[in-house]
């Protein structure tokens, strides 16, 4: 199984396989977390291959117990479930309604440019960006009626960002245009980065229940040409020293902001993801921290070809990791060493530079979830690198929390942790620090800075179990940990048959740990897995059922549990349309469920339209309006479907001339109730 990511010449033709979705580049030996479940299976005497061994071994006494108790409580979900669907719409339970709000396009700060197919490179700068990802509602004053949005920007679909220019050419979601020297045009190549990033926006509710944005001095874009400052201990090292900045100290731009995350002291964190793909570096021999993390090593590579603006300007040539000048302020051989961090933004101070943590680890962050901060002692946060097996970290603050005077600094002192998940049901945090697990000079780990930059190797080297693409992570009322695996492969589809439910592992499942005493800075931990998703024969609950009519899913990706306790569970299955054949057809169009983490009691709450993924959700202080996000809608379409003009989808517009928008919908009930309840 180790060798899975190896099987294919052409790691795009992988099953499942993503646009965005970075190069595999994990070799290491360490063990996945699928032969971990089989191995604790096996530990228990439960015969593997039937999905009541899988059940009987995967779900710990703790969870049963936690069931049990649940039974008097009143029941969390209170909505009638919708069912699978393949259409074009959005659809909620009976009661509730749905309003499209800050799609790709919409203006914000600068001079308020309108949306149009041929908007420029500068007024992509003014206006929301592409393909929403992970999101917070800052409320203003505590209010539920008046706050800011901050939403992340994963990635483009440049045909659709250059629609009117494109036109009639047969371009896949992947695909840019070069001339006839192999470049490509400058303004192209602005409004693809500035469609990256991060948006902040004033958004307040109507007279009439609406929302609506407004303008404020607060709104602004944040995007891969914003200055940005690096902070914590890689900060001033050789590793990110370049020509735009000698000493190392900063750098310009975030870019592949999956998900996010919030601090106790109320800024925003954004996390870059798949951001290796965006650079190209055709030295002989790559540095390990650019192989490690899958850098393009072809001369058009890079995931835009930005390296290749005409222009040849600076801001451009950055993407070009390649060793050019006699010494690294001479170049960007160490550009892509200063993204694949979490950067925090004050969403309050417009004029405030982002911040690169990198004390955090430096991988494909999905984003990070804060333990509730407990006065005079550690911050915790926990991130997902969201690969196929890769890891799942968690730091503690050197520091103790300080209410109204801890700041984002905290962040840069403490240890970085990975985890090793053990087939008796038990977990430890493995210490990625100078010395310790074998990061030593004589291994070939100099310091932490070095650690830092190469986090995926000290993970390696340091024995982390590999898991099946961690996403989205989340901590419930009663301070247990939740992280989704989205899938991964063990073997050939082939190989699937009734009695080897999960042999591929195409659906995923989400694990939760929890510690005694919800002690969150412990070292060790107790760990189970609160669902196997996939359909009626392939998964199963916490209470030990398969999951069915109301609730079948596949490949779970976000995460957030609201303060009134629901698990809202987000779908990721790729760029599926209504003419997908294959495994996840079952499942129909992605979708968001709502679960009981108590009684594992899990509901379908929405389903979206054609191509999108389900991702970011967050409700108003009060719970009566939800905020949910749509991401690149309409993906699934052909090179032929976008030369004929065929778009793919019509949301939300319903527009078949146009393409279709990635945008934020707001969901109300018609009686002003609580979402869900």
């Amino acid at each position: 199984m180790r060798d899975f990511e190896n099987d294919w010449d052409d790691y795009k033709a992988t099953p499942f396989f993503e646009h965005g979705d970075e190069r595999p580049s994990n070799t290491s030996d360490n063990p996945n977390f699928y032969q971990v479940m089989q191995a604790h299976m096996e530990r228990r005497s439960f015969m593997v291959g039937g999905l009541t061994a899988i059940t009987a071994g995967l779900f710990g006494a703790t969870l049963t117990g936690r069931a049990a108790l649940a039974q008097s409580a009143a029941p969390l979900l209170g909505f009638t479930a919708v069912p699978l669907s393949m259409d074009d719409t959005v659809v909620v339970p009976p009661g509730y309604k749905v309003q499209v709000l800050a799609p790709w396009g919409t203006p914000i700060t600068g001079d308020m440019p309108a949306y149009t197919t041929a908007n420029t490179g500068a007024e992509q700068t003014m206006q929301v960006g592409q393909h929403h990802d992970g999101m917070h509602f800052f409320p203003i004053d505590g209010s539920s009626t008046d706050g800011l949005i901050a939403v992340n920007h994963e990635y483009i679909e440049p045909r659709f960002v250059h629609a009117a220019k494109w036109a009639g050419q047969a371009l896949d979601a992947d695909m840019v245009v070069y001339d006839a020297n192999g470049k490509r045009d400058d303004d192209e190549v602005l409004k693809e980065i500035a469609a990256h990033g991060v948006s902040i926006y004033r958004t307040t509710k109507q007279a009439d229940g609406t929302w609506a944005v407004v303008a404020d001095p607060h709104n602004r874009r944040i995007h891969g040409l914003t200055p940005m400052e690096i902070a914590g201990p890689v900060r001033g090292s050789a590793h990110v020293v370049t020509k735009f900045s000698p000493d190392g100290t900063q750098t310009r731009g975030t870019l592949n902001n999956c998900a996010h995350g919030v601090t106790p002291w109320n800024t925003y964190m954004t996390a870059e993801e798949n951001w290796a793909g965006y650079f190209s570096n055709v030295d002989a021999e790559q540095p390990r921290e650019h192989k490690r993390y899958g850098v393009s090593a072809e001369p058009q590579g890079g995931r835009y070809g930005w390296h290749l603006a005409a222009s040849g300007a600076d801001e451009y040539i950055r993407f070009d990791a390649s060793t050019k000048g006699a010494s690294a302020t001479e170049d960007y051989r160490n550009e892509p060493n200063t993204f694949g961090w979490m950067v925090e933004i004050d969403p309050f101070d417009p004029a405030s530079t982002p911040v690169k943590r990198t004390h955090l680890g430096r991988f494909a962050h999905e984003g990070v979830v804060f333990a509730p901060a407990v006065e005079g002692q550690p911050v915790v946060c926990y991130s997902g690198d969201d690969s196929r097996f890769e890891y799942i970290y968690k730091f503690v603050s050197a520091s103790p929390y300080v209410a109204g005077q801890t700041d984002g600094s905290i962040l840069d002192t403490g240890t970085l942790f990975v985890a090793k998940f053990n087939d008796d049901g038990t977990g430890e945090w493995l210490a990625l620090a100078p010395g310790q697990n074998g990061l030593t000079p004589e291994n070939g780990f100099a310091d932490l800075a070095d650690i830092l930059v190469n986090t995926r190797l000290a993970a390696d080297k340091a024995g982390a179990t590999k898991m099946d693409r961690p996403e989205w992570g989340t901590i419930d009322t009663n301070g247990s940990v939740y992280f989704t695996l989205t899938n991964n492969n063990r073997r050939a589809q082939t190989q699937v048959d009734a009695v080897n439910p999960r042999a591929e592992n195409n659906f995923g499942q989400i694990v939760r740990w929890s510690y005694a005493n919800a002690d969150h800075t412990a070292t060790g931990f107790e760990w189970e897995l609160f669902v196997i998703a996939g359909g009626a024969r392939s998964s199963a609950t916490v209470a030990g059922e398969a999951l069915g009519e109301e609730n079948t899913f596949a490949c779970p990706d976000g995460l957030w549990c609201d303060p009134n306790g629901r698990l809202w569970i987000q779908t990721d299955m790729g760029d599926i349309g209504p003419t997908y054949e294959g495994p996840l057809k079952e499942f129909g169009m992605n979708a968001m469920l709502a679960a009981d983490p108590a009684t594992g009691e899990i509901r379908r709450f929405l389903t979206g339209p054609w191509g999108q993924e389900v991702t970011g959700v967050v409700t108003t202080p009060d719970g009566t309006s939800m905020f949910v996000n749509f991401q690149h809608p309409g993906a699934h379409a052909s090179d032929a479907d976008f030369a004929a003009g065929n778009f793919g989808s019509t949301w939300p517009h319903g527009d078949a001339t146009r393409p279709p928008l990635s945008g934020t919908i707001v969901i109300t009930r018609e009686d002003g109730g609580v979402i869900g309840a």
